[in-house]
């Protein structure tokens, strides 16, 4: 008898939960993130996937139902609100990047060296009229805007609203806002539709470390690395600060988890990785700020994917600080034979499948190096397959081969 897709739904989740608790699976479970690789598949171009969230959607639904992934991530980004907002951070297929590429994030130091104070003392005020007027080009009136705290003063401060540019500005706003809206109810209109096919989903970047928002969104990397040297204490009550306001994000996060929102939420890293810095500044900077922000996921309900992009050979036991069977680390170009050896018993360790792998391997190629990760990465629970980085370029015949593979194979025999 066939079973239901709310039954393969439960069976597929029951796999991967499994994994991540560190216990045995009936098979290896395989997550595929889809979202580049999907454009190529359904032909349509990056472009067309960020200016139509129905078209990216619909891409991601006939990779999935084709390749059938035990739990699948797909995180849309909307070009539509980015390019109303003439967001400086980000090039967008087609506009200052190849149509078939993907976005690229536009490094800068949108916080000077010398605002701490300005953003720490009146973080609100610094935000809203000079970060925000920085970063995206259709906002930069905000910076006429007279001084939040004015307003302490009565109506009078009201009179900044009128000026046309500030008015215009305001409209760019809420229209970028009302596309965000709509986009969200498309995705969440999706992922239901997904998971009544049967196919779980991890949601969309739930948060991420103090340190690298600071670093990549405020002071960028060579502000926040220089910063380390020069002011240490600045950058320090920077991060609580932000490792504060993380911790309330979580709040609402894990209210939403209550609710019956998903529970598997993405958490990229950016900055902590070998090479960085050194593991002093680590363990000064980086490692603090992470963990409680970690920890508060998981006390709130929440399974943390946590990507460990780069390598974090350096950085393995400091994981073993974290509670046992509680996240995901997924692995980019660490050694996970060695985080295997390390801290195979504290986390459940996913990825390390090569991009260049999946794009000019060979199908041999391919079958072998699955074989080795589950063989030794798998051995005994704890592993989900997975790339190790995006896999956008791949061949999709060697990612049908890889995933057929890993479920033939990776069958345990208990």
């Amino acid at each position: 008898m066939d079973k239901s897709p709310e039954e393969i739904y439960k069976e597929r989740l029951r796999r991967v939960e499994d994994a991540v608790q560190l216990k045995v699976p009936d098979r290896v479970p395989f997550l595929g993130a889809f979202a580049s690789l999907s454009f190529k598949y359904a032909g349509i171009t990056a472009e067309e996937a960020y200016f139509d969230t129905e078209k990216w959607c619909s891409a991601v639904k006939k990779t999935v139902l084709d390749f059938q992934p035990d739990m699948y991530r797909a995180t849309v980004t909307s070009g539509v609100a980015l390019e109303t907002l003439d967001c400086r951070q980000y090039k967008l297929p087609g506009r200052g990047v190849p149509p078939d590429s993907t976005h690229q994030f536009v490094e800068g130091e949108y916080m000077k060296a010398d605002e701490y104070a300005a953003l720490l003392d009146n973080p609100e005020d610094y935000i809203f009229r000079t970060y925000i007027p920085r970063v995206y080009g259709a906002l930069e009136a905000f910076k006429l805007l007279p001084p939040l705290r004015s307003f302490l003063s009565g109506i009078g401060a009201t009179a900044g609203f009128a000026v046309p540019e500030v008015a215009a500005a305001f409209e760019t706003f809420f229209k970028a806002g009302r596309e965000l809206a709509r986009t969200t109810a498309v995705v969440e209109a999706f992922e239901k539709e997904m998971a009544g096919m049967g196919f779980p989903t991890v949601g969309g970047a739930g948060t991420s470390a103090p340190f690298d928002r600071v670093s990549d969104f405020l002071r960028g990397m060579r502000g926040s690395m220089l910063d380390m040297y020069r002011q240490p204490d600045r950058l320090l009550r920077l991060l609580q600060a932000e490792e504060k306001l993380l911790l309330q994000q979580i709040e609402t996060m894990v209210s939403n988890v209550k609710k019956g929102a998903n529970s598997r939420l993405f958490m990229p890293l950016h900055r902590g990785a070998d090479g960085f810095m050194s593991p002093k500044q680590f363990e000064t900077f980086y490692w603090p700020g992470l963990k409680k922000i970690i920890l508060a996921m998981v006390n709130g309900g929440i399974t943390p994917f946590v990507f460990f992009e780069g390598s974090y050979d350096q950085r393995l036991e400091y994981l073993r600080e974290l509670p046992k069977g509680k996240i995901v680390a997924w692995f980019d170009k660490t050694d996970v034979f060695k985080a295997k050896e390390v801290i195979g018993d504290t986390v459940c360790i996913m990825g390390n499948m090569p991009s260049s792998m999946l794009s000019v391997g060979t199908p041999q190629e391919v079958k072998d190096y699955s074989k080795k990760l589950m063989d030794i990465v798998g051995d005994e629970g704890g592993f989900i397959m997975s790339g190790g980085t995006g896999i956008a370029n791949a061949n999709p015949e060697l990612v049908k081969l890889w995933m057929d593979y890993t479920k033939e194979y990776g069958v345990y025999k208990i």
